[in-house]
């Protein structure tokens, strides 16, 4: 069916823009292609013939809606925005209304004759912008009309309003980003986002903005540490309720969805031992945050449950990625009288400058030494690299952080109690993965 819409749309769009008028006679090119439009034109009519009536209608609308998309193509519009406006138009015309679900991927992929990356992109730009809401196991419809507040500017929406602010644009931040969306979907909100890029000002100046443009409320992954917490405070003091994902800041009391990173030290450690790994040492890059300094806690839990000496020289908490000669930490570790037999990462970030720091000295990985990560948030996916890693639940995070937000826009709940959520982490052994990598240095 796509194959011979395309080809039809194709047809369609070249025979509406021959023309041949008076005594003109088509140059020899010209007149082989249309001898071959001819030539296809019967072999669709044949086709189409076969069908039943309904779906002879069906598949000419899609034929003449995605010549007619060919047609219209707009020079430097990109394509996203032109396949937006013309659903925008046909929702203006009424052709889609709230009670029945909205056309489909698939079908915009026929009906317009893009990509599904396109349609995919067209679809949450519409989600995003209040026009359509998904509903959970039912589809996507289009929004109920909401009424206006008075006045122009960004607040004319703001009940329906929250911010999320990210310090990273990661897999694991785009997932809770994900998460929040389908939430905000569900719930009826509309969200705007800003990036803190880890920095304390820059986050400083995002929770400002949240407070300026009257926010209902404010899901936050915070930076690291516990410098500037002015923001945090103003939005106190607006009484605009705030809930942070994967971290909490002990200095401010807040809301919390977090996974359980206690378990994740503690679980992963434990696989390890029970690969025969004794001499763990652990590598590191946030330092001065609580998911951190949970998974350090749950690590020696399990080493001390087991019988395994602490050594300090294997557990120390410093940045590894940050250091200016990271290195040199492995290196130094690996020259050690007994040096260790796995590296446990604290995330995909540092799991991946070490793969790479091992290359450079000649190392392979399983073989020289082994790699294992407390969580897969990273710039690629960890668990084929890995002995065992710890894999985060972060859809889930943003989806139950903007639902507890909600439940504190709705003044459910005491105000005054502060609630942490914490979500069970799921754990993967190579020995369970279909198939694993294996990183050799060039000989």
């Amino acid at each position: 069916m796509p194959e011979f819409v395309t080809v039809a749309a194709d047809i369609v769009m070249t025979t509406a823009g021959t023309q041949t008028t008076g005594s003109y006679i088509p140059p020899v090119p010209v007149l082989f292609r249309m001898s071959l439009i001819a030539k296809r034109l019967e072999l669709i009519h044949q086709c189409v013939k076969s069908m039943s009536a309904a779906r002879r209608v069906d598949v000419w609308t899609v034929v003449l809606g995605k010549a007619a998309m060919k047609n219209k193509h707009q020079p430097g519009v990109p394509l996203h925005q032109q396949v937006r406006q013309a659903l925008l138009e046909a929702i203006g015309r009424g052709e889609y209304t709230p009670d029945a679900p909205f056309i489909t991927e698939r079908k915009l992929c026929e009906q317009f004759g893009v990509s599904s990356t396109t349609a995919v992109r067209v679809l949450n730009d519409l989600v995003a912008d209040g026009v359509l809401v998904r509903r959970r196991a039912r589809g996507t419809f289009v929004a109920e009309p909401r009424p206006s507040a008075p006045g122009p500017g960004p607040t004319t929406s703001s009940a329906n309003t929250i911010a999320c602010i990210l310090h990273g644009h990661g897999r694991h931040e785009t997932r809770i980003l994900a998460g929040v969306e389908d939430a905000c979907a569900e719930l009826g909100y509309r969200m705007f986002l800003r990036y803190s890029a880890g920095v304390p000002e820059q986050e400083d100046a995002a929770l400002r903005s949240a407070i300026e443009a009257n926010a209902s409320g404010i899901v936050l992954y915070p930076v690291e540490g516990s410098a500037n917490p002015s923001g945090l405070a103003e939005a106190r003091r607006a009484q605009v309720p705030i809930v942070t994902v994967d971290r909490y800041r002990p200095d401010v009391p807040t809301d919390a969805v977090i996974a359980d990173n206690l378990a994740v030290g503690y679980d992963v450690t434990k696989q390890l031992i029970q690969l025969g790994h004794e001499r763990i040492a652990t590598l590191w890059n946030e330092t001065e945050c609580t998911s951190v300094r949970d998974r350090l806690t749950g690590h020696i839990h399990a080493l001390n449950d087991n019988g395994i000496p602490v050594r300090p020289e294997l557990t120390v908490l410093r940045p590894y990625v940050k250091h200016s000669a990271h290195s040199g930490t492995v290196e130094a570790l690996l020259k050690m009288s007994r040096p260790p037999t796995i590296l446990l990462c604290s995330n995909g970030y540092v799991l991946a400058q070490v793969a790479e720091d091992l290359v450079a000295m000649g190392m392979s990985v399983p073989g020289s030494v082994d790699l294992a990560g407390m969580d897969d948030a990273g710039p690629f996916d960890i668990l084929p690299l890995t002995a065992v890693a710890g894999v985060l639940p972060s859809q889930q995070m943003g989806q139950d952080a903007m639902r507890l937000l909600h439940a504190r826009i709705s003044g459910q709940g005491d105000k005054h109690d502060v609630e942490h959520k914490i979500l069970p982490i799921e754990i993967r052994t190579r020995a369970s993965a279909p198939g694993h990598l294996r990183v050799v240095a060039d000989q």
